[in-house]
Parts: C-alpha cells; sequence; structure tokens
C-alpha cells in the first residue's frame, strides 16, 4: 500500500506530491500511501453509492461527492479520501490546506473494503475519522459479498453499529433522513459462490 515505504516525507513534500499527481495519496507519519487501483467491483460499488445517494438527496440541498474530495481529519492531518462522502442541511464547507481544498463537514462517510486496506479502514481510519465534529455516520461495505458495517453517533456521543447481509435489506441513513437498499449498492456486481 505505501508508494514508497523507504522514504519518509514531511507533510510540505507530501502536500506538493499529492497535489500534483494524478492518484489519491494518503500521508501517515511521513509514510505516503496510493489508494488508487481498486478493483472493478470497488468502482461499481463506490458509483452505484454515489448516484443514488445523490439523485435522492439532491432536491433537499444535500451534497453527495466521490473518493476524489478531500476529507479534513483533524486528529490526522492534513486529510484523507474517503470513498464516499455526503450531508445535508448547512452548506459543504471547504477549507484550504496546503493548496489543497478539503471537505470540513461531512455527515456520512462511506469505505468499499478492499483486502489491503481492510483493517486500515475498520480501526485506524475510523479512529481519526470520529475527530470530526459533524460526522454522524460511517458504512463500511464488503465487496466480496453483501454486507455492510454501519457506525451511527448517538446524541450523546455513543458510536453503536450494526450489520447487514441480505440484498433484500434496507439500511436508514439517520444522518441523511433516506434509506439505501443493498440492492442498490450491489447492482452489477456479481458474487463468487
Amino acid at each position: 500500500m505505501a508508494a514508497n515505504p523507504e522514504r519518509r516525507y514531511t507533510l510540505e513534500e507530501y502536500l506538493e506530491l499529492d497535489r500534483t499527481s494524478e492518484e489519491r495519496l494518503e500521508f501517515w507519519d511521513g509514510e505516503v500511501f496510493c489508494m488508487s487501483g481498486a478493483s472493478e467491483e470497488h468502482y461499481e460499488i463506490e458509483g452505484n453509492i454515489f448516484a443514488f445517494l445523490k439523485s435522492r438527496l439532491r432536491e433537499h440541498g444535500c451534497r453527495v461527492f466521490l473518493g476524489n474530495v478531500r476529507v479534513k481529519v483533524p486528529s490526522a492531518p492534513p486529510y484523507r479520501y474517503a470513498d464516499v462522502s455526503a450531508l445535508c442541511g448547512e452548506a459543504a464547507t471547504f477549507e484550504d490546506i496546503g493548496g489543497a481544498d478539503a471537505l470540513v463537514n461531512p455527515q456520512l462517510l462511506v469505505e468499499v473494503l478492499s483486502p489491503s486496506t481492510e483493517n486500515y479502514d475498520r480501526v485506524k481510519k475510523f479512529t481519526h475519522y470520529k475527530s470530526i465534529p459533524t460526522l454522524r455516520e460511517y458504512l463500511l461495505v464488503e465487496q466480496q459479498r453483501p454486507h455492510v458495517t454501519r457506525f451511527f453517533k448517538q446524541d450523546d456521543g455513543l458510536w453503536v453499529h450494526t450489520e447487514v447481509n441480505d440484498l433484500e435489506a434496507v439500511l436508514t441513513l439517520a444522518s441523511l433522513g433516506c434509506e439505501l437498499p443493498l440492492t442498490e449498492i450491489y447492482a452489477g456486481v456479481s458474487f463468487d459462490a
């Protein structure tokens, strides 16, 4: 996953590299990781979620973004890339971080899991995503089988999680006020027997 695991980068070097690269790169403690190069199923699922949410939420003043939008993460500067991000209510707010715009107020973040990034997305990335004050929901979507883990931040600040693994299931996204059927998430995706 590391672009160059033996070289240590300064934050300034990373910001310049990320601005000039055509790939999504993330910075962790001096290392730069390439977040591009996913499978066809990954892109299909990511696109399905984006298209479904965009079509359902547009008339409600909500915004949905694909994975090329930087998301400011206070506890893990400067920013991360989620596969899909969304918000409703107040207008999307962006902050200039080293010459790059980063979304500061997502309510929903989605990661499509890959074998090489699953542990990172489930543990480290989610731990840091929790430092985003506006974040209310986090979805982890598997691509080898119909399975979605949904984390939701309650009003008391506690995160609860549910898991669904039935293609007939429908996720209620409380942060966006809509439902997301698994049939929409996995439209066009084939699973091994």
